[in-house]
């Protein structure tokens, strides 16, 4: 059987746009333009070139999200993913990174893994905890983290460089695996890409097709909440220390005031 590996990607705001929460304290998807998380792309970069070593592997990328969503897909598509799955229901808006656990973990069974990417973190909630909840969901090993992964023999190996040491780590497949933004620069789609994206399918689930009840997610089943947002106070013009003799002692009085020595 050929290796069938599902990337998870995620349809997020520009961080470069004004960003904002909507009145039920979610985050507003509709104000701002959105992409495909830039940390995920790296996720879809390793499973395209673990298939390029693995003959007849085939790739598909997963989202939850609403309409716009299918833009990051689109996206993955373009880069030279095989087929792609939108979750797209209603009642999944406002669920936290439990309730989108739950309806991941749910599509990845109807759709069938061997390998599960994802990226390190989102760049909207960086939780960076979706790969752990789903390896505990669905009972497969997980291997998070990772600045290096192939795929030989039905075992995925990686690499994990941390501040202390580097590891060395394997597990035998289904797994779930995370890698980082330092597993190797993300391919740009080219024009045939991106052509070629557009013939390519997409299915789209709701709750009912992965048998999931309303109130186990959305902003109902959520297990956080947000109870308040604020905006972020506008920069201060800051203090000027000018070197008149004195200026060693200002710049240390000013240091201490400010609790940093």
């Amino acid at each position: 059987m050929s290796l069938r590996i599902v990337v998870c990607v995620k349809h997020v705001p520009d961080a470069t746009g004004d960003r904002r929460f909507a009145d039920d304290h979610t985050t507003d998807r509709e104000g701002v333009d959105g992409l495909l998380s830039e940390l995920d792309e790296y996720g879809v970069e390793q499973a395209l070139r673990i298939a390029e070593a693995n003959e007849g592997a085939e790739v598909t990328v997963l989202t939850v999200g609403p309409d716009d969503a299918k833009d990051a897909l689109r996206k993955a598509l373009s880069m030279g993913a095989d087929k792609a799955v939108h979750v797209n229901d209603e009642d999944i808006h406002g669920s936290d990174v439990v309730g989108t656990s739950a309806v991941l973990a749910k599509a990845l069974e109807k759709a069938g893994f061997d390998l599960v990417i994802g990226g390190m973190a989102s760049t909207d909630g960086s939780m960076g905890v979706l790969p752990a909840l789903l390896a505990e969901r669905l009972g497969v090993p997980q291997v998070t983290l990772l600045s290096e992964v192939s795929v030989e023999g039905g075992v995925v190996k990686g690499r994990r460089d941390g501040d202390a040491a580097t590891e060395l780590v394997e597990a035998a497949l289904p797994a779930v695996v995370s890698v980082t933004d330092q597993s190797g620069e993300a391919r740009y789609p080219s024009f045939k890409g991106i052509m070629a994206a557009k013939k390519k399918p997409v299915q789209s689930w709701d709750l009912d097709d992965l048998g999931i009840e309303a109130d186990e997610v959305g902003l109902a089943g959520s297990w956080t909440a947000v109870e308040s947002v604020a905006a972020r106070p506008a920069r201060t013009a800051g203090t000027v220390v000018k070197d008149e003799g004195e200026g060693g002692k200002s710049l240390a009085g000013f240091l201490a005031d400010q609790k940093f020595i």
